[in-house]
């Protein structure tokens, strides 16, 4: 191509012209519930609840502790799930999106390789206090955050990208950003502003896997926090560069290390990203999750149970092989270590003879211990060509009388919509009583029927500080 067709494609400034997100903030503040697909908000409510329960759930991990405590309380604040305190929106944000991300069995959109939930829902529940917001706003402002995310996402990452950086703190902040504006319906000035404030956090280095640092967990919660600042610096006045993303210091340039291709396109012929999203049935890596499967079915057919495995193999995809910890063989110090890795997650499933939270604390177990150190983890180029649309996995398990026993998956098995409602259920009676719990999957039903969105944190939350005291 010459000097002269460059400038004349890209414009006088040598890359392409400064609209990319202002397309984006243009298509995501006209999100319109009435035109989303219904498959669009029904997903919307399953991946609230999944989210609301997770974060139940997980209330009294240290990480989720740690985040609650650092909340300056804020009286009439914002509603920290599962708790008494209130703070200011962006605290409130950060604590709730590390609740939610803290049993890792957050929503998953594997194109994004991102979990886009924990981002979106806390900006949301923080904001939608603020003021009278109806049901139907939040909704079609969970669905635009999912698009941006998922295909802003599909758009930069790269498996070399997510071997260093995590693909939820590079999109999340614009994700939640952009749902926060089509909430506050902000307008387009405002909403480039603060997606592009919000592309500047853009972060999380991936070094966690290695050592089952807790750093992980709060990545969402920074992500959060920062779509909420974002949107704040906005609203009061502060401008940024419309050209964050395709300017040769902008997004793409400084995390894929080549030029944006081409304009990001929301809700193309009437699909939505949300559609995508998978709700997690294992408390594990997104990676982990069809290797478990498959390795749990193909020791339900072996009749001696793990004793009479002799040795293991698993294959599965490329991206899945060589993301940070998935393929660690161990020793495992941290809880975390051993979610993050397919070798721990399929030979936990086959001594125990089932896939659950438990399975991650055996740590110092003999018989997971001689299974992971008779597997081998190898990419297969037909999953690898699959993924991301789907994500499949072989376990094939070498017995000891000679046998050959293999499962394989084409895709994870997703928890169905009656899954996540079942542990919705469970885990926010747990944690606030099951009138309560009745009380808040009913709102979430009827959600775009509401005219006060807001009441839905409250609802999820413990009496505050100053009421519960005589």
């Amino acid at each position: 191509m010459t000097a002269a067709a460059a400038t004349a494609r890209s414009g006088p400034a040598g890359h392409a012209p400064p609209a990319a997100a202002a397309l984006i903030a243009r298509q995501a503040l006209a999100a319109d519930l009435a035109a989303l697909p219904a498959a669009a908000v029904e997903k919307a409510k399953t991946c609230l609840l999944d989210f609301l329960s997770c974060a139940m759930e997980a209330r009294d991990l240290p990480w989720s502790r740690q985040a609650v405590a650092i909340a300056t309380p804020v009286a009439g604040g914002a509603a920290i799930l599962a708790s008494e305190r209130r703070a200011t929106p962006g605290e409130a944000a950060f604590a709730n999106a590390v609740l939610g991300h803290g049993l890792v069995r957050e929503d998953m959109h594997a194109g994004a390789i991102a979990h886009l939930g924990v981002v979106v829902w806390p900006v949301l529940l923080a904001l939608a206090g603020s003021r009278k917001i109806s049901g139907a706003d939040m909704l079609a402002a969970a669905i635009a955050g999912y698009e941006v995310g998922g295909r802003l996402g599909r758009a930069l990452m790269t498996t070399e990208i997510a071997r260093l950086f995590r693909p939820t703190g590079l999109v999340g902040p614009m994700a939640g950003a952009m749902a926060g504006c089509r909430l506050l319906a902000t307008g387009e000035e405002i909403a480039l502003s603060a997606f592009s404030l919000a592309a500047n956090t853009s972060g999380g280095l991936n070094e966690w896997p290695h050592h089952g640092g807790s750093e992980m967990y709060f990545h969402p919660g920074f992500a959060a926090r920062s779509a909420v600042t974002a949107i704040g610096l906005a609203r009061a006045g502060a401008l940024a560069s419309p050209s964050i993303l395709e300017g040769e210091a902008g997004l793409f340039a400084a995390f894929r290390r080549a030029p944006m291709e081409g304009a990001i396109t929301l809700f193309p012929e009437g699909e939505s990203e949300i559609e995508a999203v998978f709700n997690k049935p294992v408390p594990a890596c997104n990676f982990a999750q069809s290797p478990c499967q498959a390795a749990l079915a193909a020791i339900e057919r072996v009749a001696g149970g793990s004793s009479a495995v002799e040795r293991v193999e698993i294959a599965t995809s490329e991206a899945a092989v060589r993301y940070p910890g998935c393929d660690a063989f161990g020793p495992f110090e941290r809880a975390l270590q051993a979610k993050m890795s397919i070798p721990f997650g399929v030979a936990a499933a086959i001594a125990a003879g089932e896939i659950a939270e438990a399975n991650y604390a055996r740590l110092g177990d003999a018989e997971i211990a001689r299974l992971i150190g008779a597997t081998t983890l190898t990419a297969d180029a037909a999953f690898t060509a699959a993924f991301p649309q789907r994500q499949g996995a072989r376990v094939t398990l070498h017995l000891k009388d000679g046998t050959e026993i293999t499962e394989e998956l084409d895709d994870v098995v997703f928890a169905t919509p009656e899954l996540v409602r079942s542990r919705f259920m469970a885990a926010a009676g747990d944690a606030l009583g099951a009138g309560r719990a009745e009380e808040i999957a009913a709102f979430v039903d009827g959600l775009e029927g509401a005219s006060d969105a807001g009441a839905l944190a409250r609802l999820a939350a413990l009496p505050e500080e100053t009421e519960a005291r005589p």
